[in-house]
């Protein structure tokens, strides 16, 4: 994950499309893992293609995308469901094995070695210069935490654990959030659990000739239900070939992203992340790791699915 170009501070989605009043330095760099950033920067004047080509060989090389959402094929579904098992056995184990005085350094290094026995790439590290397997977020960290040997993990924290496999040049990509040890408060334990139900209920509305406005308003109204807010500058994505992909999968109800009719063999990263408090959110001085202004704590869940007749297919599941 080298730096394609030189940093002038990550953009949300919003500034990115233009939604702000704030104009773009002369030269930006696209939050790569923005989930609807990559996206958009994609269709811009060719840009994809020659930053394509100044990806390192550290991580999953980027592919030239086909124009559009993709449908994948019954071979390449199949090819995502190894990635997304791969995925889904990693944020089990450690889920079973983060305890209290661990740090998240010591969790990226068991993923990625346990991606790499599986015959797998970590899609994440090498990514736009990303320098690790997982993100590891804590507490009030939102998305994109980095792994250190210097951050101990203790008990109550809100930790949220995010990994992407790439195998035979497709990836499944998850998030989960755990409650770490004991000592967690009721505030973040029902955080988590509408963050994970909110996933469910949009999954619930999957189906070939539903819209993923359908999938955000079911998200959206239980977090509301709840007192939690959504945050709308990060969406999930279309994934396949490339770790984000179109369409963005947007987790509340908008007329300033596309709506899309679904239909079978698309593949969607759905990941509803919610706040305590206020949705805003900042990015830390390190460029990555993405904070709650308000100091409250934030909650994420994701899947990889594929899109089916009369439903969908978790390819994340990780009750296997």
């Amino acid at each position: 994950m080298t730096p394609l170009i030189a940093w002038q501070g990550r953009k949300s989605w919003r500034a990115l499309a233009g939604l702000t009043h704030r104009p773009f330095p002369r030269s930006f760099e696209p939050d790569p893992m923005n989930l609807f950033a990559d996206l958009l920067a994609s269709t811009t004047a060719g840009r994809a293609t020659a930053d394509a080509a100044q990806i390192t060989q550290a991580g999953p090389r980027i592919q030239k995308s086909r124009r559009g959402v993709e449908v994948k094929s019954a071979r390449e579904i199949e090819v995502m469901r190894r990635a997304s098992r791969i995925v889904a056995t990693v944020l089990r184990e450690i889920s079973e094995m983060v305890a209290p005085g661990m740090t998240t350094a010591d969790l990226d290094r068991h993923a990625e070695q346990r991606i790499r026995a599986m015959g797998a790439v970590p899609s994440f590290k090498g990514y736009h210069g990303f320098p690790a397997s997982i993100c590891a977020s804590i507490n009030n960290e939102v998305v994109h935490g980095i792994p250190s040997a210097k951050r101990v993990i203790h008990a109550g924290d809100l930790l949220k654990v995010d990994t992407g496999a790439c195998f035979e040049g497709y990836h499944g990509d998850s998030c989960i959030t755990i409650a770490v040890g004991e000592g967690m408060s009721d505030e973040g334990q029902r955080l988590s659990r509408v963050a994970q139900e909110s996933l469910m209920k949009g999954l619930a509305t999957v189906k070939a000739g539903s819209s993923l406005l359908d999938l955000a308003g079911a998200v959206q109204d239980h977090v509301e239900a709840h007192g939690y807010a959504v945050v709308e500058d990060y969406t999930g994505h279309g994934v396949g070939r490339n770790l984000h992909e179109e369409p963005s999968v947007f987790n509340y109800r908008t007329r300033d992203l596309p709506n899309m009719t679904l239909r079978p063999g698309m593949t969607l990263a759905v990941e509803p992340i919610l706040n305590a408090g206020s949705k805003a959110c900042r990015t830390l001085r390190d460029r990555w790791t993405v904070v709650t202004v308000d100091g409250g704590l934030s909650a994420q869940w994701e899947h990889t699915i594929v899109v089916s007749s009369d439903g969908c297919e978790i390819l994340t599941d990780r009750d296997f």
